[in-house]
């Protein structure tokens, strides 16, 4: 059986030592903002995008690039991670669908959440710093690198 794979973009937003995540409906889990890598979009664009629908900021990212010139090209922003996540398991054993997402972190310069229509609404979201996150029941990854998130941006914001 043929696995299907999509690109996704996740941004952790950090604001004042924080960061936002939000409960997915669909998951039952508390995530940062992104989803699916539109197909006249690159990794980068797409997560600036979805932290603008879901919870109205404007997030700068937070990412060092290489310092190189090249001549019929342009560098790209790096993700803190690329990682590769199975969305669907089959009764078998086998996955029918994959995530390959790309993960940034940026500043935002609020915390006030305003999501687009038909997002998930602002109760949703609530901010979490280091130890929160650590005293969380979030899944390890989650706690990890919205950890590394906020050590990479700082306290200040955007």
């Amino acid at each position: 059986m043929e696995t299907t794979r999509h690109f996704t973009a996740t941004v952790y937003i950090v604001n004042d030592g924080a960061t936002a995540l939000h409960r997915h409906a669909g998951l039952g889990i508390r995530i940062p903002p992104g989803g699916h890598v539109d197909r006249d979009e690159l990794p980068h664009e797409a997560g600036i995008r979805e932290v603008r629908e879901e919870t109205g900021l404007d997030p700068t990212l937070h990412r060092e690039t290489a310092d190189l010139q090249p001549p019929a090209g342009e560098v790209l922003p790096q993700p803190a991670h690329v990682m590769l996540y199975d969305i669907n398991i089959h009764d078998d054993g086998t996955v029918g669908h994959q995530h390959i997402d790309h993960s940034y972190f940026a500043a935002v310069d609020s915390r006030e959440i305003d999501p687009i229509e038909g997002e998930a609404p602002a109760d949703r979201w609530a901010w979490y710093t280091p130890a929160k996150l650590r005293d969380s029941d979030l899944d390890a990854d989650t706690v990890a690198i919205g950890c590394e998130a906020i050590e990479t941006v700082g306290d200040h914001t955007a």
